[in-house]
């Protein structure tokens, strides 16, 4: 019989959920608001769209491996409070420059990157809470819960910024800053957790030992390289996607905020079927082939304006996060899976670097494109162009994913098999196809 799973996973953890249904509410805004600010209120221009889209990215690169060794050294529940903080003020900076006839696309950059910078830090510190908040086997159920409660966030958000942009104006990130508030309050209220776990060794080791943890393990060698090629062409679409919509396609602001509201559905819906979809056909498998269909799936934007443009950016986009979605809930346990406790926090910073730190490129590219295709196709073709393009290539990542769920499984024969790695379930041992074991963590690179 399989066991009964219990309703609360704790106070600490529905804090911890209460918090960031909130921030991503407030988040949901600014993301909103942001670019439709630059169209209608500083005539940007696509290429400027993309250098805004990628300074949102740009402190991955830079700041991604220095985050993991410097999370593990601090107390990592304060280090997610302080990010709050730093991101209130920098969302509160924007409608006080606008209100001070001093808003300008540098200024936006400039807050957007604080704001990214911060939440580099904060991504670093959230992989590792949900382990320590939630029970050590309801893993999946958590992340299931916290990717849910994001999605129905995405269905209130841009319906949300919508309304409050037709009735605030730039005033509507103030919504934000007041949600990173009621984030760092419960982190506030939360019994302390996620102490130190690295006492010893330099910051060069420490870098080291997260690539090299990476690169070693097989499984998550693969979730590197479908990721890479995913943001790729991901950061693309979704850049060019406002472009499209508000200059290619004439949609109205509260048209596109209810559009994506009625997408975010799709979103939700991947949350709460994709740990029954992981049950059963595994953790990879369901990975892998989320990874295909959410990138196909984009490739419905190409239906407009054949058909009304509300409608068509609604349906794709709701396919594209229901996908999004199951792959979110598979990733991030297949790789804690693969990583010991105290090796959590660099692992997850050199995964986020290499990952997320082709997507300021991407979002670039995908502004750069647009602008340069303009002239000899015209906005709409140009953008249509642009976005399809990037979904194809985002597609590839299927291709590194084919092999994930076949090493899970060579892995848990050996974890189950008499002198295995035990059950509990915590086993980082290696299948023995592939590739040959990862190298012990130098004295330095152990816990305290």
């Amino acid at each position: 019989m399989r066991p009964r799973r219990p309703v609360s996973l704790g106070r600490g953890f529905n804090l911890f959920w209460a918090g960031q249904t909130v921030s991503t509410v407030g988040d949901r805004v600014t993301v909103f608001v942001v670019p439709t600010l630059m169209i209608f209120v500083l005539h940007a221009s696509a290429l400027q769209v993309g250098v805004v889209a990628m300074a949102q990215y740009l402190g991955i690169p830079l700041l991604g491996p220095v985050a993991g060794v410097l999370v593990d050294r601090w107390d990592k529940r304060r280090t997610m409070l302080v990010c709050d903080l730093v991101r209130l003020l920098a969302v509160a900076v924007i409608p006080l420059a606008y209100w001070r006839d001093a808003l300008s696309t540098p200024l936006l950059v400039g807050c957007v990157a604080v704001i990214s910078g911060a939440t580099i830090f904060f991504n670093v510190g959230y992989l590792v809470a949900v382990p320590a908040v939630a029970p050590k086997d309801q893993l999946v159920r958590a992340y299931s819960r916290l990717e849910g409660s994001g999605s129905v966030s995405e269905v209130a958000g841009p319906s949300i910024a919508a309304g409050l942009y037709s009735a605030l104006g730039v005033a509507a990130l103030l919504v934000d800053a007041a949600s990173y508030l009621v984030s760092a309050v419960c982190f506030r209220r939360m019994r302390p957790w996620g102490e130190r776990t690295v006492a010893t060794g330099s910051v060069r080791e420490r870098l080291t030992a997260g690539f090299r943890l990476n690169r070693a393990d097989p499984v998550l060698r693969r979730v590197v390289a479908a990721a890479v090629t995913l943001n790729c062409g991901g950061p693309i679409f979704v850049t060019v996607l406002p472009v499209l919509a508000y200059r290619g396609l004439d949609v109205s602001v509260a048209t596109f905020g209810a559009a994506m509201s009625v997408a975010a559905v799709g979103a939700l819906a991947g949350a709460v079927v994709a740990p029954r979809i992981s049950e059963r056909f595994g953790l990879g498998r369901t990975l892998a082939w989320s990874l295909l269909l959410h990138c196909l799936v984009g490739l419905g934007v190409l239906a407009a304006p054949a058909l009304p443009a509300g409608p068509v950016i609604a349906v794709t986009m709701g396919c594209y996060g229901f996908f999004m979605s199951c792959i979110n809930v598979c990733s991030a346990p297949t790789r804690q899976s693969r990583m010991s406790e105290q090796h959590q926090g660099v692992m997850h910073a050199a995964f986020r670097t290499v990952t997320w730190g082709v997507i300021p490129l991407a979002a670039l590219a995908g502004g750069l494109a647009v602008s340069l295709l303009t002239g000899p196709l015209g906005i709409l073709d140009a953008a249509r162009t642009v976005m399809a393009g990037g979904t194809l290539l985002a597609a590839l990542s299927f291709l590194p994913a084919l092999r994930i769920q076949p090493l899970l499984d060579a892995a848990e024969r050996e974890r189950t098999r008499p002198g295995g790695g035990g059950e509990d379930g915590s086993s980082t041992a290696e299948p023995a196809t592939d590739t040959a074991p990862a190298p012990a963590p130098a004295p330095a690179d152990r816990a305290s």
